[in-house]
């Protein structure tokens, strides 16, 4: 049964994982690519004096090649990494913990493979992304790479300690209090991450990028993070409809199935 389970997220997590690695190659790169530029605008500056007055001029058609080269090289382990990073969240997430957590989500078919996606975002980036916000790699960050590491793995722990809360919360208050009451308390649980969120040291960022541009690659990261989830959970919710479809229970309760006709 855990078998089924695991090959159901997995698949889910390959038609997400393609989906966020092209994200990544043909919208976050060439962002990137061009915060790199934009960045380095001086050492633009400087070659194109030199192309100029004549210098390095046979070079440039070897640069420009090297560099289309290394952006395919970029773009195909973008594409790979997210495939991998998507098989990874579906097994783990849509089979195994898929599997013990079932019967405890609320919600029944596709509103629990949602649910599970929503508690996946918050436990693996929204709670960390209170206290260490989403950031381009190598940009200057006050706190050192080990305490963010700490600090990202406890949040992880908080956000997925606060998901299980509001589960629990809502089966606790359904049956008594009614679903819309339940649902408000369970959603007022999530608050609890405010407290390790405003405990937590600050980590301010310096970047020579213009906000716009900033902002613009913050919200890349958020827009594709929160993709990968949502398609994990419409494609997972999607193979477990079509595995209910045509498993054993739907063909022993078919009535064109002869083996149930009266003798």
């Amino acid at each position: 049964m855990l078998a089924a389970y695991l090959k159901r997220g997995v698949k889910a997590g390959v038609v997400a994982g393609l989906v966020f690695g092209l994200l990544i190659a043909f919208v976050a790169n060439p962002l990137v690519a061009f915060a790199d530029e934009l960045g380095h605008g001086s050492h633009a500056i400087g070659d194109n004096h030199e192309h100029a007055t004549g210098e390095h001029h046979e070079g440039s058609g070897g640069a420009q090649h090297d560099s289309t080269v290394s952006m395919t090289v970029t773009n195909g382990v973008s594409i790979v990494s997210g495939v991998l990073w998507g098989i990874l969240l579906g097994g783990v997430v849509f089979g195994i913990a898929y599997y013990f957590l079932e019967p405890v989500i609320p919600g029944t078919g596709g509103t629990q493979s949602y649910l599970l996606a929503v508690a996946g975002f918050i436990t693996v980036s929204g709670a960390p992304w209170l206290v260490l916000s989403p950031q381009r790699l190598g940009a200057e960050q006050a706190l050192p790479a080990e305490l963010r590491s700490m600090l990202y793995g406890g949040m992880m722990v908080a956000g997925a300690f606060v998901c299980l809360l509001a589960g629990f919360v809502y089966d606790r208050l359904r049956d008594t209090h009614g679903r819309p009451t339940a649902t408000i308390v369970a959603m007022l649980s999530l608050g609890l991450l405010a407290i390790p969120a405003a405990l937590s040291p600050v980590n301010a960022v310096e970047s020579s990028l213009p906000s716009e541009l900033a902002s613009g690659l913050t919200g890349t990261i958020v827009f594709g993070q929160a993709l990968l989830w949502l398609l994990l959970a419409g494609t997972h919710a999607r193979l477990r409809r079509r595995s209910m479809d045509t498993g054993p229970a739907a063909i022993a309760t078919d009535p064109t199935d002869g083996t149930l006709s009266a003798d």
